[in-house]
């Protein structure tokens, strides 16, 4: 297999866009890894604060849905 198709993709099953994706592989050319771990590190953190907002989303949901149904009976 060949491996920076399997590092393209890993990166685009994890939501990196395309500009990431090219920074990331210039980070690789030029053997950098401090530089390409901050870079996950920071796409990670990205994702998992898009988690929180969702489920605060939710969480307003939740209480709509509740306070609807408490008016209901």
């Amino acid at each position: 297999m060949n491996k920076k198709l399997d590092i393209i993709q890993n990166l685009k099953d994890a939501g990196c866009d395309d500009d990431f994706i090219t920074k990331y592989l210039r980070l690789e050319k030029i053997y950098n890894r401090q530089e390409q771990l901050k870079l996950l590190s920071l796409h990670r953190t990205s994702l998992i604060n898009q988690i929180h907002d969702r489920y605060n989303m939710i969480d307003c949901l939740d209480y709509l849905i509740y306070k609807m149904k408490k008016q209901k009976y």
